[in-house]
């Protein structure tokens, strides 16, 4: 039932700090503008839950289609061993020990606020405390559409933004 809700955007999550992992994500949102605030559902089952758990940290990537193997990678394997598979360079972020993705369009550093359980996943919360971004593919303050926002259809499927704009 909850696939009614997709097309949704993905992402990837970045957790640990000596031994690092990247999942990929779509139940991500965010919560508050002021101070920003988002949220991610992750189930117990992942490894990316026990780091974030650990280190109270995490990191939301943004991808763009050009990485669509590595978060295909992200999403189908579980734990560290998969970043060898994987064509990502894992980068110090600018507030936390948490690395960031190099090649992502932006990636937003977390520090977790707090954490509950909805059926079977956790709801980590995490107020962003840095961040880095492409300053082409965020002209504006607005998402520039050229650079293929990857969004999780269904299952294997995976589609981008079109170029046209609808205004209301």
């Amino acid at each position: 039932m909850y696939r009614l809700m997709y097309p949704m955007r993905t992402y990837l999550i970045v957790s640990g700090h000596e031994e690092p992992n990247v999942m990929a994500a779509d139940w991500v949102t965010i919560l508050s503008h002021d101070p920003f605030i988002v949220g991610v559902a992750i189930s117990p089952k992942r490894y990316t839950h026990r780091l974030i758990s650990k280190y109270r940290e995490f990191v939301v990537s943004v991808p763009s289609l050009e990485m669509l193997k590595d978060v295909w990678i992200a999403g189908t394997k579980s734990g560290p061993e998969k970043l060898k598979e994987m064509s990502i360079s894992l980068v110090p972020s600018t507030k936390i020990k948490t690395p960031s993705i190099k090649e992502a369009l932006a990636n937003m550093e977390c520090k977790v606020i707090d954490a509950r359980e909805y059926g079977d996943h956790t709801w980590f919360v995490g107020e962003v405390v840095g961040y880095t971004y492409n300053k082409e593919a965020f002209r504006g303050n607005k998402p520039n559409l050229k650079f293929k926002f990857l969004a999780h259809s269904a299952w294997t499927d995976f589609v981008t933004f079109n170029e046209k704009i609808y205004r209301a």
